[in-house]
């Protein structure tokens, strides 16, 4: 076995070097033009608060893989729910099932659109809203020193005794080592304010505690300009980043996403000075 070397770690100083061009690429990355490449797009779509969350909890549970994909595939869900997500949800029948049967997403099928919108309709019949019944599990998660996402799983999927085992998959749990990235990059939309992307409709979390939706862009870049040590993409990884950027930016850690998904995705650059790591 190839034993690969250490990755080394920025310096307190040179992450503030680091900061400026960090920055720049978020103004340039988090504007409205990236709205309509993103399943955040959906989001932007409804006036009410119950419609935009639940098609934004979609729109992140389904996004694996390009962008366009995603977005033609939430599209065509939400079509199937009449572009009217909330009320879809609340007079979901077993009789709608048919509506789903030929609706496919990677390894999402429709009895887990199925079992997400019987959750749903649960959650909404005995709570304010979808942000409520977050709160319950981001409450209970600080009564327990657990991570609130992990209470949310359970949660979630106590609201249906119909949802299959194959379906929690879909819902990422960080005690099993998951970085949640679906979840957080939902989180970042519903929470973050003063956004011209992020719609920050919900109050429960401050954007401080958000962590960073980590994927395969994020992570690579992370580890080529020294903001992480550890090689894995685990829930310890996204913590380490999300710790490091909080020294840049301690109330909105999370807005580096823009920058770190852009230089990984989209083709922004830094200066070749900056890296540490060849990854």
């Amino acid at each position: 076995m190839i034993k690969l070397p250490q990755l080394r770690k920025r310096t307190f100083r040179s992450l503030f070097e680091l900061k400026p061009y960090l920055d720049e690429i978020n103004d340039q990355v988090e504007r409205p033009e990236y709205i309509h490449h993103d399943p955040v797009q959906f989001m932007h779509r409804f006036n009410e608060k119950c419609d935009c969350e639940i098609a934004g909890f979609f729109a992140a549970t389904m996004a694996w893989g390009r962008r366009d994909i995603v977005v033609a595939k939430v599209d065509d869900l939400l079509k199937r729910m009449n572009m009217k997500p909330y009320n879809f949800v609340m007079n979901y029948t077993p009789s709608d099932y048919e509506r789903f049967l030929t609706f496919r997403h990677r390894t999402i099928k429709p009895i887990d659109i199925h079992g997400i919108i019987l959750s749903l309709q649960n959650i909404y019949r005995n709570h304010e809203d979808l942000e409520a019944f977050w709160k319950i599990s981001y409450l209970k998660g600080k009564e327990l020193g657990r991570p609130f996402l992990a209470i949310f799983h359970e949660d979630f999927f106590r609201m249906c005794d119909d949802a299959e085992v194959r379906t929690r998959k879909h819902i990422s749990n960080p005690e099993k080592g998951s970085t949640c990235k679906r979840l957080y990059m939902f989180l970042r939309w519903v929470v973050r304010k003063n956004s011209t992307v992020d719609l920050g409709i919900w109050d429960f979390i401050p954007a401080s505690e958000l962590l960073v939706p980590f994927d395969v862009h994020v992570a690579r870049q992370a580890r080529r300009y020294g903001l992480v040590t550890r090689r894995t993409n685990d829930w310890k990884t996204v913590n380490e980043l999300t710790e490091t950027l909080k020294l840049m930016n301690p109330g909105d850690p999370a807005r580096y996403d823009y920058a770190l998904f852009g230089i990984g995705a989209l083709g922004y650059e830094l200066p070749k000075r900056f890296v540490l790591n060849r990854v």
